[in-house]
Formats: structure tokens, sequence, C-alpha cells
């Protein structure tokens, strides 16, 4: 199977995301295999391919779930740490298909956990309560309600997060990880069971992301959603990038049209290998976590 094409990349200003022959293996099965894609400054990017395509393991490799099996991964130049909380202390942060909020906490508490990456107050600190700890904290929290007036959740600052509904639960989602001031965001299907309102709202609140000088990369299913957002779209099939390019070429490409349509290829894995690599990748996720909150 070819796995790439010449594409119409145009040259970013300065790179941010560098990922190079990025692969990831759970024993004898590829889940992705030699994937390189970069993202420059005042991009939005997008990874698409079917299910089972291996998008999300590439994101767990770009944010230190997991440890790629070969390949780098770079953030503005500097080889990043194979740990979560230090990917989102470089400058990287993400959010998650399956949301991940603290569901019995406010909305503004939820926000507040995502600045802690940016306060240097300790144990001690928080403990005695200085004045220095107090100016931190209110800092923090300006910036929070900042953040909750930019998703539009300003007015639910107080309530529990598991009672939001379901739309506004992605935006929180996103809110908490503008918190650690990224220059890099990662939404992971963020319009998953969203109506076309929500939909369209959530497009709207990326390219304000963007234009505040956050870079993103996006995966999603909804291709009206991606291609009218993405200046940059590459395509996963069976862990390999297909091709990359402005979303024009990717929507005219026949092997893209192919794999959506289910079109074989040669050495396409079966059933059975998918669910293997699905229930390695869940092993490994919770073991990573667990190893994350020792």
């Amino acid at each position: 199977m070819t796995t790439d094409t010449t594409t119409s990349q145009a040259p970013a200003r300065d790179t941010v995301l560098d990922a190079t022959g990025v692969t990831m293996r759970f024993g004898g099965l590829t889940a992705v295999s030699d994937v390189d894609l970069t993202v420059g400054g005042g991009e939005i990017v997008g990874l698409i391919g079917p299910n089972g395509a291996g998008k999300t393991t590439f994101f767990n490799c770009l944010t230190g779930l997991y440890i790629p099996t070969e390949g780098t991964v770079s953030y503005r130049g500097k080889v990043l740490p194979h740990r979560s909380h230090l990917v989102t202390q470089a400058g990287i942060a993400r959010t998650f298909q399956n949301i991940r909020l603290f569901p019995n906490m406010t909305v503004l508490e939820n926000v507040l956990v995502g600045r802690h990456t940016r306060t240097k107050e300790g144990l001690v600190a928080a403990l005695l309560r200085g004045p220095r700890f107090k100016k931190a904290e209110r800092e923090s929290e300006d910036r929070a309600m900042e953040l909750l007036e930019f998703t539009g959740l300003a007015a639910k600052r107080d309530h529990i997060a598991r009672n939001l509904p379901y739309g506004e639960q992605r935006k929180l989602e996103i809110a908490r990880a503008l918190a650690s001031d990224p220059g890099l965001l990662l939404l992971d299907e963020p319009t998953a069971g969203m109506n076309p309102q929500e939909t369209r709202a959530t497009q709207d609140l990326v390219f304000a992301i963007r234009d505040q000088g956050t870079a993103v990369l996006v995966i999603e299913h909804d291709m009206r959603f991606i291609f009218n957002l993405c200046d940059r779209v590459a395509v996963l099939v069976q862990g390999r990038k297909l091709v990359e390019g402005t979303p024009a070429v990717v929507q005219g490409d026949e092997r893209v049209i192919a794999a959506y349509l289910g079109t074989p290829f040669e050495g396409e894995p079966g059933e059975e290998e998918l669910a293997e690599v699905e229930a390695a990748e869940a092993h490994s996720t919770a073991r990573t976590e667990g190893d994350d909150t020792a």
C-alpha cells in the first residue's frame, strides 16, 4: 500500500509540533507505523481515518500517555519527555474522546485544576497560606474566569460539572485544557455526540482559540467539520499516513474515498487483529495512568 504523497503543505512560520517516524507496537501488533506530522504556529491541522486507524493511539504517543516504540516527538524544537504531566508543562494540552471531568467539582474548580502546571507555590505555601500564595490563588481564579467567559460558561461557574448539558461539558474540558496556557491544543473528537448547532459553536470556538495564538491538532469523524475547519488534513489508515494536504486535496484523493467506503487494502487487519490492538491499548492506558497518579 502506498502510504505517502506529495502534499500542498505550505511552509509554516515556525514549527510547534514535529513528530518523526512515530511507531507504536503492542507486542506483535503495530497500531501506528512510521508516522510523520508537523503542526506550525497559527495552524489548525486535522487527523482523520476510519475506526481503528490509530488516531487516538497517535495522540497518546504525542502526549506522553504512551512511549512510542520508535520515533521522536518534539515541541518547539525540544524532544518531549515520556510523562503526560511533563508534556503539559512543556506546552501541549489535550482533551479526550470520552469526557474526563471531575464530575463532583464545580465548573470553576475543574478549570482551576488545569492551572496547577502554571503555579509555583508548593505544599508548604499552601499550608501557610501567606500573601504570595493568596496572590497566586487570586491570579489563578482570574485566569479561570477569563476562560469561562471565553467558552461561554461564566454564568455556570458554581454549577456541579456533572449537571451540565453534554455540549457544555465538552466546552468545560476545553477550558480546563486551555488553563495550562498551551501553545498546542489536541482535541480528540470534540464534536462527538453534538447536534449541528453545538458543532457550529465548537467550530467557532476552535477558530477563536487559534486566533488567540494556540495551534490546534484535531481528530474528528465529522468530515464537514474537519474540512471547514482545518488548514491541512492528514489521513491515517491501518496506522499509516495515507495522504496529507489541504482539505481540497484530501477530499479528492481516491484512496481516501476507498478507505471510508471500506475498500480493502493489501495487508488490511481483520476484526480480530483490531480487537487485539484495542485491548492492548486499553491495558497500556490503564497502566500508564496508574503510574502518573502514583
